[in-house]
């Protein structure tokens, strides 16, 4: 299975952008998906996540209200909506699949076993 990630770009403060990760190439039937992020300099980070079965989410206390993970199970689409984004949100958004994450996991880069290749987000005026 491989992951596909896009919508990144440049954006204003206080845009928004809705980043997809299209999962293609075999049978797939996680029980999490996750977005993570990269910024120049700094370390992986969570940002949020959502159970295949049952549509649980998890955000991080910094994006908060401003972002929404959502499923298109038939498209095998899971999506990130983001807005009033901020300079400080610029990094590379990656997406990824988990077949074993658990609430308490559900923040760990470890509980993901495959990755996307990262899209873009700039934040800038």
């Amino acid at each position: 299975v491989q992951l596909q990630a896009s919508g990144g770009g440049l954006v204003q403060p206080g845009g928004s952008l809705r980043l997809s990760c299209a999962a293609s190439g075999g049978t797939f039937r996680p029980n999490a998906m996750g977005w993570f992020r990269q910024a120049p300099g700094k370390a992986r980070e969570f940002v949020a996540a959502i159970k295949w079965n049952g549509g649980s989410t998890y955000y991080t206390d910094s994006m908060k209200g401003r972002i929404t993970i959502s499923i298109d199970k038939p498209k095998y689409t899971v999506y990130l909506q983001m807005n009033n984004l901020k300079p400080e949100d610029t990094a590379v958004y990656y997406c990824a699949s988990s077949n074993g994450a658990i609430t308490s996991t559900m923040r760990l880069s470890q509980s993901y076993g495959t990755w996307g290749q990262g899209t873009l987000v700039t934040v800038s005026s």
